[in-house]
């Protein structure tokens, strides 16, 4: 256990701010400014006396004019342009407004606009905002993180190197874009403070020819570095972050199919640290299958499982599946037995050999047992193997097609469909469809929000569980973050969802109800990382984390900032 001196978690939630600024440097920058919401007081302590109109707002009197804007506002990715330049003007008043109209506003912020917003990433750019790294000066590599803070100032890094952003493919440095949007949903969904996160972009060129074309295009302009030269700039970079923030945890986003497992198995044993296009979709997957299971009134142990599209995504699904069948007592050959993987050249075999990935191989089917039949095409697999859960992480519209879809409610009572890929455009299939083709049988869960009759579909996001994950692994101060961590944010998620209580409720909680969802899986992952040994904390500034559920849950909270103007005092 380290020194309890070393291990504080001074998250600074509550009581006055230091400020060392005043005047026209205090309003441009948006960790201190306030506008028309500094107090008579604070305009003359803080020389701000004549840069302001007379009248005093309070925070809400901002919020309601900011929404009036963003109201004003035509399309969706006007809207987020309008948010991102209200984020780097006032960063309590932008939070604060985001709480407010959360339900609203989270598909602005997040998928699907974001994905867009991000492929316009060049186009749209007015300020820089994280932290870039660049492949061909690996020498500033340390130079840049340590601008951040000291130890004591970070406790989340969110990096990405943009291969694979949203389902829109490589947006190179674009890949800013997604770490700060992942940083925003750290704050608002879980309470970390927003200056203890740093979103870090690895540009190592890009792959995507109209990026190179553009002249326009902000980062650099050749294809993406790979081999030795690559795993060498990552490892840098990571043994940087291990010397500089030895307590912050490191979340990786948006890696390539080729990386992503490979890093994570890499480094995980080495420092706090969690993917979550694996982890994250793998546990908010199956949450909601648990829940869909409940439902049904199946057996885990005989549920068959389709997996249409083995990238990042669905192989992190197959392994979160493949964990919890091994908790169930079942062999490998079982697991298999019960899971099916499908990508481009169709049904995963093991005849296919070296092209197949490390995280594909484990689930590839036995050739002789489909001899004559089409491993190709989807009606095909779904006749042959009768799934109850078909789950599309392929980014192919359509490939739900009636076809697939009446095959499977053929052979079972209660089909379990996820069309899990982004953004709206790219989905497997709409719940309006897959309803349609199973005579209403079907239990949906997607991967945006949709709304059929009325009635809100779940929704299978992971700001679900990775906020939760990373405000525990922070207060917890883990070592790791691992696979009985994970199932414990499985069990508490699915929980949580309302057809616990309905059966004709939804398979998965509320975005609205964000903020609690993620206290309670903080609390379980702190639980869970004290009961295993992996936390470096039993207290912090003097008082004992509580073992007891509900004191844990209040002491979480407690730690989470809330945006709201503090007292400020000058330093």
């Amino acid at each position: 256990m380290a020194p309890k001196s070393s291990t504080r978690v001074p998250l600074s939630v509550k009581g006055p701010v230091d400020c060392p600024y005043e005047g026209k440097e205090m309003l441009n920058l948006h960790q201190f400014n306030r506008g028309t919401g500094f107090t008579a007081e604070e305009r003359d302590l803080f020389n701000l006396v004549g840069y302001l109109p007379s009248s005093l707002q309070t925070l809400e009197n901002q919020v309601d004019r900011a929404y009036d804007q963003y109201c004003s506002i035509e399309t969706p990715l006007a809207k987020n342009t309008f948010l991102m330049s209200l984020k780097v003007q006032n960063e309590i008043l932008y939070f604060r407004l985001l709480q407010d109209h959360l339900k609203e506003m989270f598909s602005v912020i997040y998928t699907p606009t974001e994905s867009e917003a991000i492929e316009q990433y060049s186009r749209l750019f007015r300020r820089p905002e994280g932290c870039f790294l660049d492949i061909n000066h690996p020498e500033h590599i340390e130079r840049a993180l340590s601008a951040w803070g000291t130890e004591e100032d970070i406790d989340y890094i969110i990096v990405s190197d943009g291969e694979e952003i949203l389902g829109i493919g490589d947006q190179g440095v674009g890949a800013i874009g997604i770490s700060s949007a992942k940083a925003v949903l750290m704050t608002l969904c879980a309470g970390v403070h927003p200056s203890r996160c740093i979103p870090v972009a690895l540009d190592v060129g890009t792959d995507n020819e109209r990026l190179l074309k553009d002249e326009l295009y902000l980062g650099n302009r050749h294809n993406r570095v790979r081999g030795v030269r690559y795993d060498k700039f990552v490892d840098d970079f990571v043994q940087c972050v291990k010397k500089l923030y030895p307590r912050a945890v490191l979340h990786f986003e948006d890696f390539g199919l080729p990386n992503a497992r490979r890093l994570l198995e890499t480094y995980r044993p080495q420092l706090a640290c969690f993917n979550d296009d694996v982890q994250g979709t793998g546990a908010v997957t199956m949450a909601a299958l648990t829940a869909a299971v409940r439902v049904s009134g199946l057996d885990f142990g005989e549920l068959r499982t389709v997996i249409f599209g083995a990238g990042t995504a669905g192989t992190g699904i197959a392994d979160q599946l493949r964990e919890f069948l091994h908790t169930q007592g079942m062999s490998k050959q079982q697991v298999i037995d019960h899971i099916w993987l499908v990508d481009k050249p169709g049904l995963l075999l093991e005849s296919m050999g070296d092209m197949l990935t490390p995280a594909q191989r484990p689930y590839a089917a036995v050739d002789e047992r489909w001899r004559g039949i089409d491993t190709k095409s989807l009606p095909e697999i779904v006749k042959k193997v009768r799934p109850h859960v078909l789950i599309g992480c392929s980014t192919k519209p359509k490939a739900f097609n009636e076809a697939v879809l009446r095959e499977m409610a053929k052979h079972v009572d209660r089909p379990i469909v996820f069309p899990l890929s982004n953004p709206t455009r790219l989905h497997e299939a709409t719940p309006e469809e897959i309803f349609r083709y199973t005579d209403d049988k079907a239990l949906v869960a997607t991967g945006s929000p949709f709304t059929v009759n009325g009635k809100e579909i779940a929704e299978n996001n992971n700001c679900f569980v990775y906020p939760g994950i990373g405000m525990g692994s922070i207060l917890s101060r883990a070592d790791r973050v691992t696979e009985t961590m994970i199932a414990v944010v499985v069990k508490e998620l699915a929980s949580l969802a309302p057809s616990e209580k309905d059966p004709n409720g939804s398979l998965l909680p509320d975005v609205a109800d964000i903020r609690d969802i993620s206290a309670k899986i903080a609390t379980a992952v702190v639980l869970q990382a004290l009961d295993e040994g992996t936390a470096r904390v039993e207290e912090i500034e003097g008082i004992k984390v509580p073992r007891d559920r509900r004191q844990c849950l209040e002491w979480v909270r407690e730690q989470m900032w809330k945006p709201e103007y503090r007292p400020l005092r000058k330093v």
